[in-house]
């Protein structure tokens, strides 16, 4: 094992006394191919070009004598560091950090970032940081080969962003550029890069507050609870739309930042802006156009941000992108089937009979989804008089894909 292995973080800047001397005492150097061309870096030390940063713990580890990581910006911050404190490879390190690239484009951009989203685009993470993209207004991507600006162009298809793109920050070639989401993939753009995405209403904040308290989405925005009474939503709801239904709707699928929610059969929204204030990027499917413009009037009042789709299912649905947890609000059995198609990780919906429900229970299990069905009933009480105001009876349907998990 080697006997001292140090990461050093690099944004451009001249290295600090601590990682002159680091740097000049190694044996091994490992880093891309910037960081191996710095002057600083001995002569006669070992110099691994770090393209699996697994690979290069092995060869660290295996090495005797004084090692040194170099990466960009803050390696403590989606850095190399968590790899190599992983526990098969038994690296301590110290590290000596710098300014992370994040913050260098936020500050090229002369913006805050503590209220911005941060996340890490790889080709397997790339939907996710799109929906993430989708679902808030100041979204900062770390990204990678595949997984680049025009990528995230291309997958937010409908949804109006700014990308401020940040290449090769803190070398000679570094440049800044402005472009809407949808010309994105229109250049070419250089790696290592930072997209910081924009877009979209900002959302209420708390009374009285003029700064924020913790860093990304502030989760204590916008009124308590995790639905909201009919009030909120301006009229009157449609009968699958009560809050006791909502909220066993909201329980079963869970929906969290990353995931996209299809709501087909949207109505007032209610369902859409409740997923929508869980984290989760929403489309809100509907074939009415008044249905339509009431979401979107009341995801604007609530500060949530909604891609509304007019269009009548299950023929709107093909051109959708791929959803992760879906609610069914109308077109029964044969829109259910075609969600099911699309193989989203969980499905929910509700049904008035006991037939309707039966044969939409059938379709899920034929589709290979686990279903559970349970008889809702609730009583809205005049608690004045204690006398029954309204009553709503609904058999709720979940279907869940086993083999792809929760």
């Amino acid at each position: 094992m080697a006997d001292r292995v140090t990461v050093i973080g690099w944004d451009g800047s001249p290295l600090t006394a601590a990682a002159s001397a680091a740097l000049g005492a190694a044996t091994l150097v490992a880093g891309a191919a910037h960081h191996l061309a710095l002057p600083e870096v001995p002569a006669g030390a070992e110099r691994i070009r770090l393209g699996s940063v697994a690979l290069a713990a092995r060869r660290i580890a295996a090495h005797r004598g004084t090692a040194v990581v170099l990466a960009d910006g803050d390696p403590g911050f989606f850095g190399v560091v968590r790899t190599l404190r992983a526990p098969e490879f038994g690296l301590e390190v110290e590290v000596v950090p710098a300014v992370s690239s994040v913050a260098a484009a936020f500050a090229r951009a002369g913006m805050p970032w503590d209220d911005a989203q941060v996340v890490v685009a790889h080709p397997r993470t790339l939907r996710r940081a799109v929906n993430v993209c989708r679902a808030h207004t100041k979204v900062a991507v770390l990204t990678s080969p595949g997984a680049g600006p025009a990528e995230l162009g291309l997958l937010l298809e409908g949804v109006h962003r700014s990308f401020v793109v940040c290449e090769e920050l803190g070398t000679a070639r570094e440049r800044v550029s402005v472009v809407t989401s949808d010309k994105a993939a229109d250049h070419t753009w250089r790696d290592p890069n930072v997209v910081i995405v924009l877009g979209g209403p900002a959302g209420p904040g708390p009374a009285g507050e003029t700064g924020g308290w913790i860093s990304g989405r502030d989760p204590s925005t916008g009124p308590r609870g995790w639905t909201l009474p009919a009030d909120a939503y301006g009229a009157d709801l449609g009968e699958g739309e009560t809050q006791l239904l909502r909220a066993s709707q909201l329980a079963h699928l869970g929906p969290r930042v990353g995931d996209l929610v299809w709501d087909i059969g949207c109505g007032s929204g209610a369902f859409a802006i409740e997923a929508a204030r869980a984290g989760a990027a929403v489309l809100a499917v509907d074939s009415d156009l008044t249905a339509c413009a009431r979401t979107d009037a009341a995801a604007r009042r609530l500060g949530v941000q909604l891609q509304i789709v007019h269009g009548t299912a299950p023929h709107i649905l093909e051109n959708l992108p791929e959803p992760d947890v879906v609610r069914v609000g109308g077109g029964g059995a044969a829109v259910v089937s075609a969600v099911a198609d699309r193989r989203p990780q969980r499905i929910v919906t509700h049904a008035a009979t006991r037939d309707a429900a039966e044969l939409i229970g059938r379709d899920l299990t034929e589709h290979g989804y686990g279903v559970e069905c349970a008889l809702l009933q609730s009583v809205e009480l005049d608690t004045r008089a204690w006398a029954e105001k309204e009553r709503s009876v609904a058999f709720l349907l979940s279907g869940v894909l086993p083999r792809r998990g929760a």
